[in-house]
């Protein structure tokens, strides 16, 4: 499929624009609690060479024995993808040397991998615009131990302990175009696999990774050599990866060079790419199946059990949440990027203003957990607390002026809005009478402004805030807008 190219993403060179190809491998451990062919555990962090079984050290006469979770892990990733699962695939052997890698192969799947082709819709949402990528296949591997370099002037060690993880490698097409796009295409996977429950996504610990598939051409022109740039373990760096690669090609074209495909990786330090190696090619790693593991063979109705099962994805969440809570496409859009966020929200908004609801949950809510740099699982105000909050305000029991300075105090005490309220005096005014004094007695001091409200209506705004100072922010501003206009005889706009 050809996709015309996306103007706004061009790169301008000396001899004119320049269009960037990107595809991802993105390789995700598998949510599991022992390795994709032995019993060994899987934790982050244990001891170097503390989780590795006989078969992960490939100590002779051992053999694998397939994890049935891992493969139904990657059934429901496949399903959460929009693709095809093949109820036959087979394991093979990939083989090429390393220290970390004990068996001097990689079991892996190469010709039949587990699921098809499969599409993600990706939303750009500061630039307006969504993508469809296309996914090729999902194969499940393992992963190879860790080299470690910096532990003796000398030697370096091998720790084990990642030997045999289960991974899945999701290999999409080339269908983005700019680092924003495979940034925001990364971002919506993670997502998806946290929804499912796949893969926690968590890239400084190395549960996801990308390689990354830069090539460029004039606009229309075939496709040029690509290279790939090795194991990205942020998504910030992969954007900063794409636009020096981008970048590096687009000057050796230009200056009459050719580029040579090869395995490059990116230095975050120096916000470069160096090369690794010269690429290799399928016959160099002499693929054939894995003569101790017999081909996989799925059933129908498992598959369908395991698409049953699945939970509300982001795509079929969002739009519900415009359709059913009256929500913008990008609130919804910012609502649902991670499944606690959504899960949040919906407690806040059971039974409320779902609009009300989201504008806090987004704006004061968000904003202080990124200031107090905190999760929403370690929040000091829970969505119980929140949406208590919210019926106060809908209740006029305080202002919304009011409600910030109460969510403050929460955040401080973990006290009830209620109790805070309360014990603090700062119910709204309602009280006519009272609001009406106030108002005469801002109305009397200000002979200027009262005249000046006789050309220029919309300076009533400032008396509004004059009264609402006055009285601590406690006045029913609709009250307070009502009697002035009464007052000051200006009719509703």
């Amino acid at each position: 499929m050809m996709i015309e190219p996306r103007q706004e993403n061009l790169v301008d060179g000396a001899t004119g624009p320049w269009e960037i190809i990107l595809g991802l491998e993105v390789h995700a451990q598998v949510t599991s609690q022992s390795k994709l062919f032995s019993g060994a555990s899987t934790e982050f962090g244990g001891e170097p060479n503390a989780h590795v079984s006989l078969v992960d050290a490939a100590m002779p006469g051992m053999l694998p024995v397939i994890n049935a979770e891992c493969v139904a892990q990657a059934v429901r990733t496949g399903l959460g993808l929009n693709a095809e699962i093949n109820l036959y695939s087979v394991f093979d052997r990939k083989n090429y040397f390393y220290p970390d890698l004990p068996q001097g192969y990689q079991i892996s799947q190469y010709k039949y991998p587990i699921v098809g082709e499969g599409v993600v819709t990706v939303d750009l949402m500061k630039e307006g615009y969504s993508i469809e990528v296309g996914i090729e296949r999902l194969h499940l591997e393992q992963d190879a131990g860790k080299s470690l370099h910096d532990q003796h002037p000398d030697y370096s060690f091998v720790d084990l302990n990642r030997s045999g993880v289960a991974l899945m490698e999701i290999v999409s097409r080339p269908d983005m175009r700019s680092a924003e796009e495979a940034k925001a295409y990364v971002t919506k996977l993670r997502t998806i696999l946290r929804y499912l429950g796949t893969c926690d996504g968590n890239m400084e610990q190395g549960s996801l990774r990308a390689d990354v598939n830069v090539s460029v051409r004039k606009p229309g022109a075939p496709l040029g050599t690509r290279c790939e740039i090795k194991n990205v373990n942020s998504i910030r760096f992969i954007g900063q990866a794409i636009d020096y690669e981008a970048r590096r090609q687009i000057g050796i074209l230009e200056d009459g060079g050719k580029i040579d495909q090869e395995t490059r990786l990116f230095d975050p330090k120096s916000g470069q790419t160096r090369s690794m190696r010269s690429k290799e090619e399928a016959h160099d790693y002499r693929y054939f199946p894995d003569p101790d593991l017999l081909p996989l063979e799925l059933a129908q109705k498992d598959v369908d059990a395991l698409a049953k099962a699945l939970p509300e994805l982001p795509d079929v969440k969002k739009t519900r949440f415009v359709e059913a809570f009256g929500l913008s496409v990008y609130d919804a859009g910012v609502l649902v990027s991670d499944r606690a966020s959504a899960d949040f929200y919906e407690k806040v908004a059971k039974g409320r203003d779902a609009k009300l609801a989201a504008n806090w949950v987004t704006g004061e809510f968000f904003g202080a957990l990124n200031r107090l740099g905190k999760d929403i699982e370690d929040s000091p105000v829970s969505a119980d607390a929140l949406g208590e909050l919210i019926d106060l305000i809908s209740k006029d029991v305080i202002s919304g002026r009011i409600a910030k300075d109460v969510f403050e105090i929460m955040l401080e005490t973990g006290e009830a809005p209620g109790k805070i309220v309360e014990e603090r005096g700062l119910k709204q005014v309602t009280d006519t009478g009272a609001i009406e004094a106030v108002v005469d007695e801002i109305i009397a001091a200000n002979p200027k402004q009262v005249e000046q409200l006789k050309t220029k209506p919309k300076t009533i705004g400032w008396f509004v805030g004059q009264v609402m100072k006055s009285t601590g922010g406690k006045a029913n501003p609709a009250a307070v807008n009502e009697i002035l206009r009464k007052k000051l005889e200006i009719g509703e706009e």
